[in-house]
């Protein structure tokens, strides 16, 4: 049910023509200086019903009694200017019809007609713009008042600050604006001071603010790190607004201002790929992408679905998350070309019938089993996945004469200490021996942490915020790379696209981060005091877990490639037949008689005491 209009729509037609006759009877009082004369008012009572018709009509025409009074913007007004407009032009063409046509006098003098356009022009807009701060003005007395700067004053900032005008919750005071762009300090906009952004800090010293907006379309990570830690020292709250893109009918509302994600904060200058070779690697070609379900696979089907592949065949295990992947997709228009199959990369007679029936030319082969602590409990379960499952898809895509197979292997894989990670390094070493005397081009890619995917720490570091605390990380000095998830989609399409067979491609994904520091940054992200409002408990090393992870990302053991941030890892050789034959004695061992094969196959492999 509508609510109610506070206003009825013939009322406001009615003030607007009252408003109308004022403003002409002020363009009669201007154009004889207040001394009418009685047979100008004679020839003007006659034509006031014309007058108020030909307003009336011009007004419901343009839908002004339609316009919600108290959100008047700019577009209002320039309809109001415009409709005002073409009833004075219409006066002036009665006028003219008139004068030639009927009594020889004119419906209105000239003068007049000019200096009633604006005068009524005029009334209309300001009584608008002042109701309309009438109106926020008792929408904000009696509530809480917060001061608010907003860093970016461009047309996102305009918009933000229109946006928290219009919220009733509270009663927002926009105290300034900082901007990065040097030429625009000093100037005003909608009455606030643009301060330069290096004012930050003595802005959110001197004004006794509450909060700081980040409202740019694609600020510079750095930039936001700087306003973040500015914001953190003053124990002020930072937010930011979603990309335009996630506006809602492109207009922005209050509940979209959110706290800025650490993700935000972790990530470099977004690294883009030239993605001209991967179009014309996936454009028309039967693509297969296992483990679709999971945070990767997911995103690499999205991105591979607007690449113009003829099909793009989706396999895993999960059936939950294969429904979601796909209604995303569908409700994006991207699922003309989709099958989506329940299949378990384990099972060869069942991977027989899709690469039968579907014939890929390029696998991404994502599936995997990737919990170090889980599969550090079940090593059979991870040695069956992550090694049989990679190599039943490797060999059948080499007896289908796939022209591409990608494996997404793990930082964890260099010198493991984890059953997961020593798994997926011997899974690099089967690829790498089917590879071999193989028309079929195996690339393997190799990367950290990736922010936000299930199961990892930023995720459950926002659960325990939300509970109240305490946060818990495993040691002080833990670290980890970290990377998005759609970088770590483009790194595999790009590896797609450059390799020729044989690689481990590794990316330079800059310095590690202090899982300590992530779990600060988050606590005062979220408007906490670390220590004071939510503890950090240390637990201790889990099973498996590294202090430190390596990527091999140094210039003794890397080659570059043409791409700046994307290395190839220089490991060792590896013997086929040597590793076919491990690989199934490996396969029928269980448990703890698994751990000790694998560390025949990978001498490197140190297992955690436990």
């Amino acid at each position: 049910m509508a609510l109610p209009r506070l206003f009825p729509r013939w009322g406001i037609l009615l003030i607007d023509l009252v408003l109308c006759l004022v403003a002409l009877a002020a363009a009669y009082l201007l154009r004889f200086n207040f001394m009418v004369p009685p047979h100008e008012v004679d020839l003007l009572l006659p034509v006031v019903p014309l007058f108020l018709l030909i307003r009336g009509a011009s007004f419901l025409i343009a839908g002004i009694p339609r316009q919600m009074v108290r959100h008047t913007g700019t577009d209002d007004a320039r309809r109001i200017f415009l409709t005002v407009l073409a009833g004075s032009l219409a006066f002036g063409l009665v006028s003219v019809l008139r004068f030639f046509f009927f009594d020889g006098f004119y419906f209105l003098p000239r003068a007049i007609i000019i200096t009633a356009f604006m005068a009524t022009a005029m009334l209309l807009i300001t009584s608008r713009i002042a109701f309309k701060l009438v109106h926020l003005r008792s929408r904000g007395a009696g509530k809480e008042r917060v001061r608010v700067v907003i860093h970016g004053a461009g047309e996102a900032g305009l918009i933000t600050k229109r946006t928290l005008e219009r919220e009733g919750s509270a009663k927002y005071e926009v105290v300034a604006f900082v901007d990065d762009a040097p030429q625009k300090a000093g100037k005003r906009l909608e009455g606030v001071m643009i301060h330069a952004a290096e004012r930050l800090e003595a802005l959110l010293a001197d004004e006794a603010v509450d909060q700081v907006i980040i409202a740019i379309g694609k600020p510079d990570p750095e930039h936001r790190r700087r306003v973040v830690d500015a914001c953190f020292a003053a124990k002020v709250r930072v937010l930011t607004i979603p990309p335009v893109n996630d506006w809602i009918h492109g207009q922005l509302s209050a509940g979209q201002i959110q706290e800025v994600r650490i993700e935000d904060l972790l990530g470099r200058a977004v690294i883009e790929f030239d993605q001209q070779a991967v179009r014309e690697l996936i454009a028309g070609k039967r693509v297969m992408v296992t483990g679709a379900a999971g945070s990767i696979g997911s995103e690499l089907v999205r991105q591979l679905a607007q690449m113009g592949a003829a099909s793009l065949v989706l396999v895993d295990i999960a059936e939950s998350g294969l429904y979601d992947v796909e209604m995303d997709l569908m409700s994006k228009g991207r699922a003309a070309n989709l099958r989506v199959l329940v299949a378990d990369v384990r099972d060869r007679a069942r991977m027989e019938e899709v690469f039968t029936a579907h014939r890929p030319q390029v696998v991404f082969h994502a599936a995997a089993y990737k919990h170090v602590p889980l599969m550090e409990a079940q090593p059979t379960e991870a040695v069956r996945t992550n090694v049989g499952g990679t190599r039943i898809c490797a060999e059948l895509a080499a007896a289908h004469q796939v022209e591409r197979f990608v494996l997404i292997s793990t930082d964890k894989a260099v010198n493991p200490t984890s059953v997961m990670g020593a798994s997926k390094r011997v899974a690099e070493m089967v690829v790498g021996a089917i590879a071999q005397g193989c028309t079929t081009r195996f690339v393997t890619t190799r990367f950290g942490n990736v922010l936000g995917s299930s199961g990892s720490v930023i995720p459950l570091f926002r659960k325990q915020i939300a509970a109240g605390g305490p946060v818990t990380v495993t040691h002080p000095e833990v670290n980890r790379f970290f990377m998005t998830i759609p970088e770590a989609c483009r790194l595999v399409l790009e590896a797609a696209a450059m390799g020729s067979g044989g690689e481990i491609y590794v990316f330079d994904m800059g310095e590690p981060v202090r899982i300590a520091d992530l779990a600060d940054k988050m606590i005062r992200l979220s408007g906490k005091e670390p220590g004071a409002e939510i503890a950090i408990v240390y637990t201790g090393l889990r099973p498996g877990e590294k202090l430190y992870e390596e990527l091999l990302a140094t210039s003794e053991n890397t080659l570059p490639t043409h791409h700046p941030r994307i290395l190839i890892g220089k490991v060792a050789p590896v013997d086929a037949a040597v590793v076919g034959k491990q690989v199934e004695e490996l396969l029928t061992k269980e448990n703890d008689v698994v751990v000790e094969a694998m560390q025949r196959m990978v001498p490197e492999y140190k297992p955690a005491q436990h």
